[in-house]
């Protein structure tokens, strides 16, 4: 199985056998072993919207329509249903392994409005690399920041928060209520021996990740659109890590960081600089799991990477901070039993800028039971509560049954 799936797996930890993680189809291949994986999921999901009619700038609650309340779909959930291809081979003391994915999910469409189509190519990369020294990833693969956020997050193998109608091509797990989207992003890095447990992952990343070219600001009704075609450098990414094992508990803990700039104006030159940094840890022993995570920015916006992070009216960053907490228990039954709360806030620039998000707040109840090694069945109720800098506030609360197979 390809790592960020397998850690996808991994790191959601939710009562299957381990060896559902440990490897897909495995064929050898002359001086090749290749590897094809992947899971195929759906859920039916019923949201009920409560609160104001509309919904504010960057809220995640669906909001109430004028005549109905409820809203029906059947989605793929937070993990992308996946077929990967992995390959990799050893020639010259060097390991060298490619990936390349697609993600056809269950939405013959993209959301309304939305041009991208329902089966993605989320990966492609190839690396090289030896334990001695480390390893070096050039192509698209999942971020680097708040990538262990997402994870650890329970809901990774269900479908947390953005589940109220079907035409979506994932739904939003505790992204935008409790972390930034780590996102898929061509990028180099280069990632550091396992150094007893201690590890480090660093590198650059294409400069235009959703926050540009068509990213809207909203400022007291005045909305400015980025452009993020000429910037001044490559972002930066970068995290450590520290995982541990023991006769009690074994767990990980790990902090990171995050540094963009972003060119607003060709016309003018207006710019600014997106800084971020986070913090978390996993921790399980025996039946119990806990996972805490923080993340912290200026300009970083909410949601996704730079979205509402600036006022272009002003030329302000918007600060912006955010977590969650999660506890998970296994039952006699081996079914997992999962408790979180997520929020994300953000800052107003200036005094007037008021129509934006102030805060959007996660409580996920969960319940993912291993039916077989393979094939896992999941329940969940999220409830979303979406907060503005005036007050106004919408909430929308949504049941989700569904299952989820790795193969």
């Amino acid at each position: 199985m390809n790592k960020n799936l397998k850690l996808a797996v991994a790191g959601a930890v939710l009562a299957m056998s381990a060896s559902a993680a440990n490897a897909g189809i495995i064929i050898p291949a002359g001086d090749w072993t290749l590897d094809i994986n992947g899971n195929v999921n759906a859920f039916a999901n019923s949201t009920k919207a409560k609160g104001v009619d509309t919904s504010a700038v960057g809220g995640l609650a669906t909001p109430r329509q004028t005549h109905d309340d409820t809203a029906l779909g059947i989605n793929t959930g937070l993990l992308p249903s996946w077929l990967g291809f992995t390959g990799k081979t050893r020639q010259n003391d060097v390991d060298v392994e490619f990936t390349i994915s697609m993600q056809p999910n269950v939405s013959s469409l993209g959301a309304p409005g939305d041009a991208s189509p329902a089966t993605l190519f989320r990966q492609s990369y190839v690396s090289f690399g030896d334990k001695s020294w480390g390893s070096i990833k050039l192509g698209k693969d999942l971020g680097v920041f708040a990538s262990d956020a997402i994870l650890n997050d329970m809901t990774l193998l269900g479908v947390g928060g953005g589940a109220a109608a079907s035409g979506g091509s994932t739904t939003l797990g505790g992204i935008g209520t409790g972390y930034i989207y780590a996102a898929w992003k061509g990028q180099i890095t280069y990632t550091t021996p396992n150094m007893n447990g201690l590890q480090a992952s660093f590198g650059i990343f294409n400069p235009n990740q959703g926050i540009g070219n068509s990213t809207t600001t909203h400022s007291a009704g005045v909305t400015g659109t980025t452009t993020a075609i000429y910037q001044d450098r490559f972002g930066i990414e970068g995290k450590a890590s520290y995982s541990f094992s023991g006769d009690v508990a074994s767990g990980k803990v790990w902090v990171g960081g995050a540094s963009y700039d972003v060119t607003t104006s060709q016309a003018t030159g207006q710019s600014y600089t997106i800084t971020a940094a986070d913090i978390g840890a996993n921790v399980n022993a025996g039946n119990l799991g806990l996972t805490g995570y923080y993340y912290t920015g200026e300009g970083l916006g909410a949601t996704f990477l730079g979205t509402r992070g600036y006022n272009t009216t002003t030329g302000q960053k918007r600060d912006s901070d955010g977590g969650y907490l999660q506890a998970t228990y296994i039952l006699p039954t081996k079914t997992k039993f999962g408790l979180a709360y997520g929020t994300s806030d953000l800052d107003r620039a200036h005094g007037t800028d008021t129509d934006i998000i102030s805060k959007n707040e996660r409580i996920t109840v969960g319940l993912y039971h291993p039916l077989t090694k393979h094939l896992n069945l999941v329940a969940e109720y999220n409830d979303i509560e979406s907060r503005t800098h005036t007050g106004t506030k919408g909430e929308s609360q949504t049941g989700s049954l569904g299952a989820i197979l790795f193969f």
